[in-house]
C-alpha cells in the first residue's frame, strides 16, 4: 500500500510541478504580451498625436482661408467659396477618421 501511495504522491507531485511550470510559462507570456500592448499603445499615441497635429494644421489653413475671404468682402465670396468648401470637407473627413 505504501508503495502505491508513494507512486500516487510522486505522480501528484509531478503533475503539480508540471502545472506550476505551465503557469510560470503563461505568466511570462502574459508579461511579454503586456509589454507588446504597452509598446503598441505608445505607437498608437504617437500616431494619434500625428493625426491631431495634422488636423490642427488643416484647421489653421481653413481659418486662414476664411479670414482671407472675410477680408476680401462679400462681393469676393465666390472666389473663396470653393476653397473653403474643400477645406471644410477635408476637416470633416479627418475628424470622422480621428474619432473612429
Amino acid at each position: 500500500m505504501e508503495r502505491v501511495m508513494g507512486t500516487i504522491e510522486s505522480s501528484v507531485d509531478k503533475t503539480v510541478s508540471k502545472l506550476e511550470d505551465q503557469l510560470k510559462l503563461w505568466g511570462t507570456k502574459l508579461n511579454d504580451l503586456a509589454a507588446r500592448v504597452d509598446a503598441a499603445a505608445r505607437e498608437g499615441k504617437i500616431e494619434a498625436r500625428k493625426r491631431l497635429d495634422e488636423m490642427k494644421e488643416k484647421v489653421k489653413v481653413a481659418q486662414a482661408k476664411l479670414d482671407e475671404a472675410k477680408a476680401a468682402g462679400g462681393d469676393q465670396w465666390g472666389k473663396f467659396k470653393s476653397g473653403l468648401e474643400s477645406s471644410w470637407k477635408e476637416i470633416e473627413s479627418a475628424f470622422q477618421k480621428l474619432t473612429r
